[in-house]
């Protein structure tokens, strides 16, 4: 399968990248987690659209390939950015739509629900950042995973070099070799002396993950009336089983699956099983 064709658009000033792998069939669009880029869904992408589905990512501001603005990264921000590209490719409101989101993706697409109803039918979320409180949490600048983001090299003499140190060590080892390959390849920019660099800066990276606990979409899921499919990992714990059900509990039309042998990045590390999964949950 050759790559997406890829173009930008305006939204509200800030220009985001659209993926456009083709097909046939039910419209999906992917949103991608934190730190990642729409085109990481390519092994995903690629069976979607061998099963006749039409299918879109996109970047997420600051990530990829979209505007990076210097903002403070609030995650109502990314439900705008999902919002308007799914006006955008004109499946907003679809009844037969699909939106899978993947950890903060999947947030946004709830989030984005929230804000305008109706515009997701059906949602499939794997691993939904969504903390269990009432009341949203203050930005945490000390929160561990921004404190790690901080840390993240940043800057690479070739994409095989980033590979292979990826591949070698948790987290991303567990990820396909052609997940992982997407991840890089789409992931770094050459800074314009011969270096390579990560297109999701380590400090908006640290700014994402801060403001994480601040969206507030806990206490608002009974608001959701999309068809919502909470799925996780049997052996994650970000959002394992426990949360999973918690989430889906406050959702009218909410419901789980666990995935056996997945951790937090079950769309790279087992594709098959998680496109099978979006097949059920669209049938």
């Amino acid at each position: 399968m050759t790559a997406p064709t890829s173009h930008s658009f305006d939204a509200n000033g800030i220009q985001l990248v659209v993926h456009d792998w083709g097909g046939a069939g039910e419209p999906i669009l992917l949103a991608h987690p934190t730190g990642f880029h729409g085109r990481v869904w390519e092994p995903v992408a690629q069976r979607l659209v061998a099963s006749e589905r039409r299918v879109w990512s996109f970047d997420f501001r600051g990530h990829g390939d979209s505007d990076a603005p210097d903002a403070d990264y609030s995650w109502h921000g990314f439900a705008d950015d999902v919002l308007a590209v799914a006006e955008h490719v004109g499946v907003g409101g679809d009844p037969a739509l699909v939106a899978c989101g993947h950890s903060k993706g999947g947030a946004a697409l709830i989030l984005g629900e929230q804000k305008r109803p109706g515009t997701f039918a059906r949602i499939w979320a794997y691993e939904p950042i969504i903390f269990p409180f009432e009341d949203p949490l203050p930005p945490q600048e000390d929160f561990f995973m921004a404190r790690t983001a901080r840390k993240r090299r940043n800057v690479w003499h070739s994409t095989d070099e980033a590979f292979a140190a990826y591949a070698s060590k948790p987290p991303l080892d567990v990820m396909t070799e052609a997940s992982l390959r997407a991840y890089v390849e789409y992931g770094l920019r050459d800074r314009g002396d011969g270096v390579l660099e990560l297109k999701c800066r380590p400090e908006i990276e640290a700014r994402v993950y801060s403001m994480g606990p601040n969206h507030g979409a806990f206490a608002r899921l009974s608001e959701i009336g999309s068809d919502v499919l909470v799925v996780c990992g049997e052996r994650s714990t970000d959002v394992g089983p426990p949360l999973a059900s918690q989430i889906s509990e406050r959702i009218h039309h909410g419901h789980v699956e666990v995935l056996a042998g997945l951790g937090h990045f079950g769309p790279q590390e087992d594709p098959d099983a998680c496109v099978a999964s979006i097949r059920r949950f669209s049938s």
